[in-house]
């Protein structure tokens, strides 16, 4: 039995975020949230529904991507705003599936 308050580190990484400053945090977070799309993206391929729209032209613009799983009744929503989407569609395979799903630019 463990002692109480002994509990293993799941990402060693991530413990050491807090003595970052909070712009390096938000960074890393950032990038870890785009990592985790674009693999959910390219993994589902075609099967997966995708949308992505404007939501929000002015002050900044916003985004809304929508990944939808059918058969697991599954649907994801995320708001990215303009940088954060063109660092999305980087690579051309995601650019590629996400192309027709832009209802507006």
């Amino acid at each position: 039995m463990k002692a109480s308050g002994t509990y293993r580190i799941s990402n060693r990484a991530r413990a050491y975020e807090a003595c970052l400053e909070p712009s390096a945090r938000s960074q890393r977070r950032i990038g870890r949230i785009v990592d985790s799309l674009r693999s959910q993206i390219l993994e589902g391929g075609d099967s997966y529904r995708l949308r992505v729209r404007r939501i929000l032209k002015d002050p900044r613009e916003i985004y809304r991507l929508e990944i939808e799983v059918p058969e697991l009744s599954f649907q994801r929503v995320t708001l990215l705003d303009r940088a954060t989407l063109d660092r999305l569609l980087e690579p051309h395979e995601v650019r590629a599936l996400v192309r027709g799903s832009i209802l507006s630019r």
